[in-house]
């Protein structure tokens, strides 16, 4: 088989071979190595940055604090923008495995960083453990930690065998930890689920406590089922499930200040926090903002134009930013305007925001 180029954006110097070959035990198995030895200063500090290991942040003392994965919103930019505002940990957003090992050209598109995007966990959608286990062994030398979705309740993700469909196979998430966990040569990388719960709980945490035999690194539990989307969170599920396993267990869904933060893991005593929507509103959340602030705004436009983001994202997160600090009337001029210029034009003239 040719080799095929990983390229990783960002790394813009950086080219590494990826083949798939069959070992002498038999496994089939991940080569990785430098197309280019001309490196940048940048590819040598992130290929040669000390070994990590993310769950030492679940021992620290404090509650962890962490960007959720989500579909166009969680990257590079933004996870720049909340590591700003005391977040400890970001996920990028849902990478297909399959896509993200067969493309280079979904290589080139979904998966970006740079030195000071870490710790970082990149978020998987997989079905088969090798084809996890090669996506996986692809990014750990520029990731703290990969993460199997296992919630994701859409119905193509489901129709696909992706997402949450798979919390009803608890022993292929025991093969997919323990493959990952056995094929990256990091003993420090992290391989962690992100679950949603059964209407019958036990089957939550059978399913907990497999993986936790498997060996996973933390769990993280949206507090609905699948067919939930806006009804309240059952925390009272994710404390029985923290009081099942002794791992770390990570609590998602419906925070949307430091204080709810506060709440939930005084009710469930989870370890960690993870925020999705909460912090497109207010990526300065976990540094206790009750809105964003105008600082955090100014931020976001100097990262955004210095990362080269795509207009649409750019204007999309502001709009989000924005949303519980402009009025409708505000909202109807500056949700349609068309371009970078306009955008620096009014955060400029109605708000200082150079």
């Amino acid at each position: 088989m040719n080799p095929e180029v990983l390229e990783l954006a960002g790394l813009s110097t950086l080219s590494l071979c990826v083949r798939p070959f069959f070992g002498r035990d038999g496994r089939r198995e991940i080569e990785m190595w430098s197309e280019n030895m001309c490196l940048s200063s940048l590819s040598r500090e992130i290929l040669q940055h000390p070994l990590r290991n993310p769950t030492d942040l679940f021992h620290s003392g404090h509650i962890v604090k962490i960007c959720a994965p989500m579909v166009r919103y969680s990257k590079l930019s933004f996870r720049t923008l909340v590591r700003k505002y005391n977040c400890d940990l970001c996920y990028t957003p849902m990478i297909v495995a399959a896509d993200f090992v067969r493309s280079e050209k979904a290589r080139h598109s979904e998966f970006t960083t740079n030195q000071g995007d870490r710790p970082l966990i990149v978020q998987f959608a997989a079905k088969e453990a090798q084809v996890l286990a090669d996506a996986a062994c692809i990014v750990s030398p520029f990731a703290d930690g990969i993460d199997l979705n296992c919630g994701c309740p859409q119905r193509w993700a489901m129709a696909e065998g992706y997402g949450a469909c798979l919390i009803n196979k608890p022993e292929l998430v025991q093969d997919m930890v323990k493959l990952v966990k056995n094929q990256v040569e990091n003993p420090l990388f992290s391989v962690s689920i992100k679950i949603r719960i059964h209407d019958d709980l036990k089957r939550t945490i059978d399913l907990c406590q497999k993986a936790e035999a498997a060996g996973v690194s933390w769990i993280t539990v949206h507090g609905r089922n699948v067919e939930e989307r806006h009804q309240p969170v059952h925390c009272d599920a994710i404390k029985i499930i923290k009081e099942s396993v002794s791992i770390p267990v990570v609590a998602n869904g419906d925070m949307k200040s430091l204080k709810d933060v506060e709440d939930v893991h005084q009710i469930t005593g989870t370890d960690g926090v993870m925020v999705a929507r909460g912090l497109l509103a207010n990526p300065a959340m976990f540094a206790g903002y009750e809105e964003t602030p105008l600082e955090c705004v100014q931020d976001w436009v100097h990262i955004a134009l210095e990362h080269g983001t795509p207009f649409m994202c750019f204007h999309h997160h502001l709009m989000y930013m924005l949303e519980r600090i402009t009025s409708k009337q505000e909202k109807k001029i500056f949700n349609v305007l068309s371009s970078t210029s306009a955008v620096l034009d009014y955060l400029r003239d109605n708000y200082g925001v150079q």
